[in-house]
């Protein structure tokens, strides 16, 4: 299985750790969805833009400790998308995003590129 990663799960981000079993397969560009700032990570949601992502070959652990610690802020919903390298589980924000600033870049290595 694989899944696609915006945030701080892409390589030397605060949480690529959690990646050092998986394989890269690759970047992609991701349209259709745009990224905000929540601070120490990102929130993806469908919309208008287009993000920058990491696509892994990932095994059934990896993604078991993805969803806890995603779902340890119930933040989030595991959706499944299509990719260049195939079908890839996504983590989307599930709350309101109302003031909190878009990262019109799209990509949250250069995140100071931001609008609200």
């Amino acid at each position: 299985m694989r899944i696609i990663v915006y945030g701080s799960l892409r390589r030397k981000q605060g949480n690529s750790h959690w990646m050092t079993n998986a394989q890269w397969l690759g970047d992609h560009e991701l349209a259709g969805f745009d990224l905000y700032d929540l601070g120490q990570y990102p929130a993806a949601i469908p919309g208008e833009g287009t993000i920058y992502c990491e696509v892994y070959r990932i095994n059934a652990g990896i993604l078991a400790e993805l969803d806890e610690l995603k779902s340890n802020t119930k933040d989030y919903r595991r959706e499944l998308i299509t990719t260049p390298y195939g079908s890839a589980w996504i983590y989307i924000y599930k709350r309101s995003l109302a003031g909190v600033p878009r990262i019109s870049s799209g990509n949250w290595l250069t995140r100071e590129a931001r609008t609200s």
